[in-house]
């Protein structure tokens, strides 16, 4: 490797822009000096090696870079990065550039080896770590301090030099995608293998949870319209569609598991060693030394971190919660109120007015929603975590914890307070209803009428009636980084936890929820494919191997549903007679069932294996392979370490 490294040329006469970056108008000279030095120079001398051009267009160089890598350099990064790729005899490896040629579709003028999306992505982790050597300053900017091992392009970012980072379409492939994705209606599979080719495998699990998401909302939706149309009052036949909705939410996230892992070991991304994660941008402290790395970085006291969560972002949710709960009996004051105007004037207007209250409520649902995420996004940037997935799991349990009061305590209150089930059911489909339109509207259609309307004004503004085809580089790159940034699957996959919340956990009482889910579903793969094909900035790929700290959140849901289920149907008419004498008897039997049913779906989630057999026994046989390659590797080293001390 260190040899192919010293032979790698950093000069290709076929230049293929894969990255763009956009720096601040008016960014010193000396600066963008430095900067396309440090990305152009060898990996030896503390540099990224790969290649660089200004964008030159009619009104001379923009402050726009353009980024790529000869297809050795790519090769090489594909390696540093641990990529794993098909063998020729059908197996999962880690590509090493010394064993290339055993690799499937190999060949040294195949530059389709590496997928667009993963030579992004090798170019972006080069960028990320390309760190200051001896450098203190940012040159010609003294107040952007540096010291050894800082990462350069965020430190450029964190200073407002850097604009943005972020990889080109490729126009002929979209297009393609697109066709196959979602333009044309049909019913069949998304094309997730060449949505992971395009936008990475984050993405692809995504669209891959969902799709399995509503086909297993199917069997609930078809068991729940005869009961809607036949059994509406009958609240004692939802016994057996609670118990089946019970065992349905734990087959269907155990059934999910294997699923994933058939997927990522496909993708290759099962068998990828997590990387050494780097302290994320917004991180700050005073210099030290990191005691794992040795290296010089900024290090902050974790008793700071940990006052700052209990002394003021706990206090903030809980304070967020109970205006929460405030809202929520104002909505129970109007719910009165308009029940008491039906009462006094029974007509169509009065009975249409009992569903305002609800349809309003739902809507401050989701703008309190929205909000508290913007708050709850400061916090935890403010509580200065180190690392990426700390923030990201502190941020998630925050969204979570209010997510979860402000959509259901309503919910909650209803059904074990009020015991009004007819008042539950309402609330349950309106706020259903209300917020996958509201979602849809606003995560969507809007950016997208948006969007398009811009494309519009800049097209207007070239003079040019071209096609996206036809657009030139230089057009097509000025379209782009004026588009929206993808943020991540974070909001998609809270809608879908949130609906799953919908569904399960009053599914006895409101049947039809799965219907409705399912087609709210259907049309957010189509609006959610579109939103990443024309809405959005290409996002960068990122590696994965499952739906991460999402697949607990949606555990945790169906344990939730067991108990709400159990009670709902302890509270039936039906089981109520049962105990005519004593009610104490009632509660305990509904708690051993619920301890029961918990108990079965617990069993259930454990005999099912994570993984199916034959991805276990390719997994088995690679750590077998690698172990006995370290032997060899050792006991070579040995015989020459012998061979040596013999002639010495």
């Amino acid at each position: 490797l260190v040899e192919s490294w010293s032979f790698l040329d950093t000069v290709e006469s076929n230049f293929r822009p894969l990255v763009v970056i956009e720096l601040a108008k008016g960014t010193k000279e000396e600066t963008i000096e430095w900067l396309t030095k440090r990305i152009v120079d060898k990996k030896a001398n503390g540099g990224a090696q790969l290649l660089i051009k200004p964008l030159v267009t009619e009104n001379g160089v923009e402050n726009i870079y353009l980024v790529g890598a000869t297809h050795l350099r790519l090769l090489l990064g594909a390696e540093t990065v641990g990529l794993v790729k098909e063998c020729s005899d059908n197996s999962m490896r880690t590509f090493t550039y010394s064993s290339r040629k055993t690799f499937k579709h190999f060949a040294d003028d195949n530059h389709n080896f590496l997928t667009m999306a993963e030579c992004q992505y090798i170019i972006k982790h080069e960028l990320e770590n390309l760190r200051a050597k001896n450098e203190k300053m940012i040159p010609g900017y003294p107040q952007a301090k540096l010291y050894p091992g800082k990462s350069i392009v965020r430190r450029l970012l964190t200073n407002g030099i850097l604009v943005q980072i972020f990889p080109l379409h490729d126009r002929e492939e979209l297009k393609k995608l697109s066709h196959s994705w979602y333009g044309r209606v049909k019913v069949g599979y998304q094309p997730l293998d060449d949505i992971r080719c395009y936008f990475g495998e984050t993405i692809a699990l995504y669209f891959g949870f969902l799709e399995y998401f509503t086909f297993a909302l199917i069997p609930m939706a078809v068991i729940g319209i005869p009961y809607y149309v036949f059994a509406w009052e009958d609240y004692d036949k939802y016994v057996m569609f609670a118990t089946f909705n019970l065992l349905w939410s734990t087959v269907i996230l155990e059934v999910w598991k294997r699923m994933c892992a058939v997927l990522t070991y496909r993708w290759g991304t099962l068998l990828m060693k997590r990387q050494f994660e780097e302290p994320r941008p917004g991180f700050h402290g005073v210099l030290g030394i990191n005691p794992v790395t040795g290296r010089e970085e900024p290090v902050y006291s974790s008793f700071k971190r940990q006052l700052r969560i209990y002394l003021v972002s706990l206090p903030f949710v809980c304070l967020c919660l109970y205006f929460s709960l405030y809202v929520m009996m104002i909505y129970f004051d109007l719910e009165q109120w308009a029940l008491d105007y039906h009462e006094e004037h029974e007509s169509n207007f009065s009975s249409l007015m009992l569903y305002v209250p609800s349809i309003i409520y739902a809507v401050v649902i989701e703008i309190m929603n929205r909000i508290y995420r913007y708050a709850a996004e400061f916090l935890t940037s403010w509580e200065n975590h180190r690392l990426e997935s700390s923030y990201q799991n502190h941020l998630i349990l925050k969204v979570l914890v209010f997510n979860f009061l402000n959509c259901f305590a309503s919910l909650f209150y209803i059904a074990f307070v009020l015991f009004d089930m007819k008042l539950l059911r309402q609330s349950l489909a309106t706020l259903l209803i209300t917020s996958q339109i509201l979602n849809q509207f606003a995560e969507s259609l809007l950016p997208y009428w948006l969007q398009k309307r811009y494309n519009r004004r800049m097209k207007k503004r070239m003079c040019s009636k071209k096609t996206d085809m036809d657009l030139s580089l230089a057009e097509q790159i000025n379209m782009e980084k004026e588009m929206g940034t993808y943020l991540g699957t974070f909001d998609d996959y809270l809608e879908l936890f949130l609906q799953f919340g919908y569904v399960s956990l009053f599914s006895c009482v409101y049947p039809l929820a799965a219907v409705f889910a399912v087609l709210n579903n259907i049309t957010e793969i189509y609006s959610d494919a579109l939103k990443m094909c024309r809405v959005y900035k290409r996002p960068f790929a990122e590696p994965t191997a499952n739906i991460g700290v999402w697949q607990l959140a949606f555990e945790t849901m169906s344990v939730i549903s067991v108990v709400t289920n159990c009670i709902l149907i302890g509270m039936s008419p039906q089981v109520d007679a049962l105990f005519p004498d004593s009610k104490m008897d009632l509660v305990l039997t509904v708690a051993l069932v619920e301890h029961l049913l918990l108990a079965v779906k617990f069993i259930m989630a454990f005999v099912i294996p994570d993984k199916p057999r034959d991805i276990q026994m390719k997994l088995a046989k690679l750590e077998f392979e690698s172990l006995e390659a370290l032997k060899q590797q050792v006991r070579a080293f040995q015989m020459q370490l012998h061979f040596l001390l013999i002639h010495h």
